[in-house]
C-alpha cells in the first residue's frame, strides 16, 4: 500500500522545479541610442571638411557613462573620419582609449540600415561635413522623424542641426516650426567658416529661421543649450557636454556625476568674470593655470574682438583677453588689447602699448598696421 511521505515529495520537487528556486530575472537590457557623424571627412578636414571629435567623444563619454548602448551612423557608412583635432585632450584621449568607440568610428552603421524603432533617441554630431552630406540624406531624415514619432529625443549640436532642415513629421510640418533652438550662428559662421561656408547649400541660422524656429544664441562661442520638450540643441562645440547632459535628462535619467573637463571649467570661469568683474577668476587662474585651457579664454577674447558690434561687446572681449594674458606669450594678442583699449577711446593707452611691443618685436607687422590706422 502507497503511504504519503512528505519528505519525498520535497525531494522531488526540488529535482523537477530546480529553474523555479535558482533562476534569476536576466538584467533588462540598456536603453539604445543613435550617435550620428558626416560621412564627408577627408584628410583631417583640409581637403573636405568632416565631423568634430571634440563633440564625438563628449557625448560619447557621458551617454556611456549614463549606461546607453550606443550606435554610431554616417550616410555612406564604414570609416569615417574627423576634422583635426588634439588627441591629448583628456576627453579625446579617453575616447581613442575606448576599443568600442573606435571600432565603431571604423565601421559606421550606414543610415540606410537604420531601425528607428531600435532607438530612444539620437544624437547629431557637428562639424562642417554636417553641412554637405546630413542635409540630403533622404534615411537620416526618416530615422530622426520617426524617432521623434514614437516619443524619442531628438538632439543635435553645433553643425548637427543642419541634419534637421529637411525632416518632416506625419503631418507633413517641419520638425523645427514652432520650436526654439539654436546651433552654430551666423556671426560664429563669419568667423570660421570663411573656407567652406560658401559651398553650403543653405546657411544653418537662416535656414532655421525660415522654417519657423525660435532661434537663441549666445555670445560668440559661448556655450548654449536649448531644450524644447524632446529637441535638445547645442550651439557650438563649447555646448556638447552640457548637451549631452540633458540628452541624459531628456532620456528620464540623472546624470552621473563627473568632473567638468578644462574647456568646460574654462567657460564657467569667463562667465564668472564677465559677471563679477572683480578678480576671483584672476586668482582662480593664477593659482590653477592648468586647471584651464588658458589659449582657448585668450582665442575667445580674440574672436570676440573681431565680431564685436559695440562698446559693451569691446569690453567683455577685453576682459577675456586680460584674464589670459598673463600666462600667454602671444604677440597678437597684446595687439588685439591695445586695439580694444583704442576702440574704446584709450588711444594714448592704446599707443604706448604698440610701441612698446614694436620694442620687443620691430617686425610685427599688426602692431604697425594698428599703429597706422590709429594715426590722426
Amino acid at each position: 500500500m502507497f503511504r504519503f511521505n512528505p519528505s519525498h515529495v520535497l525531494a522531488l520537487a526540488l529535482v523537477l522545479l530546480p529553474s523555479a528556486v535558482v533562476a534569476a530575472p536576466a538584467p533588462p537590457e540598456p536603453p539604445r541610442v543613435l550617435l550620428v557623424v558626416s560621412s564627408e571627412g577627408r584628410d583631417q578636414g583640409k581637403s573636405r571638411p568632416g565631423f568634430e571629435m571634440d563633440e564625438f567623444a563628449q557625448a560619447w563619454l557621458i551617454l556611456k557613462r549614463n549606461g546607453f548602448a550606443i550606435d554610431v551612423a554616417s550616410p555612406r557608412g564604414g570609416a569615417v573620419e574627423a576634422d583635426k583635432y588634439n588627441p591629448a585632450e583628456a576627453f579625446n584621449a579617453a575616447l581613442l582609449a575606448d576599443q568600442q568607440a573606435v571600432a565603431k568610428l571604423a565601421a559606421t552603421l550606414p543610415t540606410e540600415q537604420l531601425r528607428a524603432a531600435d532607438y530612444q533617441g539620437v544624437l547629431v554630431i557637428g562639424g562642417k561635413g554636417a553641412m554637405f552630406d546630413l542635409p540630403r540624406d533622404i534615411a537620416l531624415q526618416k530615422t530622426i522623424a520617426s524617432i521623434w514619432e514614437q516619443g524619442g529625443v531628438v538632439a543635435a549640436v553645433c553643425h548637427g542641426p543642419a541634419a534637421l532642415a529637411e525632416v518632416r513629421l506625419d503631418n507633413g510640418r517641419p520638425l523645427v516650426q514652432g520650436r526654439t533652438m539654436t546651433g552654430f550662428t551666423e556671426e560664429e559662421e563669419t568667423q570660421f567658416g570663411k573656407r567652406w561656408a560658401k559651398e553650403f547649400s543653405f546657411q544653418l541660422e537662416p535656414r532655421m529661421r525660415e522654417l519657423g524656429a525660435h532661434w537663441q544664441e549666445a555670445p560668440l562661442m559661448m556655450p548654449k543649450v536649448v531644450v524644447d520638450g524632446r529637441l535638445l540643441t547645442g550651439q557650438n562645440p563649447f555646448s556638447t557636454a552640457a548637451l549631452a547632459d540633458a540628452f541624459v535628462r531628456a532620456s528620464g535619467r540623472t546624470p552621473a556625476a563627473r568632473e567638468p573637463w578644462r574647456d568646460e571649467r574654462s567657460m564657467v570661469l569667463v562667465e564668472q568674470h564677465l559677471q563679477r568683474r572683480d578678480d576671483s577668476a584672476a586668482r582662480q587662474l593664477a593659482e590653477r593655470s592648468t586647471d584651464f585651457h588658458v589659449e582657448l579664454i585668450g582665442m575667445l577674447g580674440y574672436v570676440q574682438l573681431q565680431g564685436a558690434a559695440d562698446g559693451t561687446q569691446v569690453s567683455d572681449a577685453l576682459a577675456i583677453m586680460q584674464l589670459a594674458r598673463p600666462h600667454m606669450q602671444e604677440p597678437r594678442l597684446d595687439v588685439a588689447i591695445a586695439d580694444a583699449h583704442w576702440r574704446l577711446g584709450r588711444t594714448t593707452q592704446a599707443r604706448e602699448q604698440l610701441l612698446a611691443l614694436l620694442e620687443k618685436q620691430p617686425q610685427l607687422d599688426e602692431a604697425k598696421a594698428l599703429l597706422a590706422r590709429m594715426q590722426p
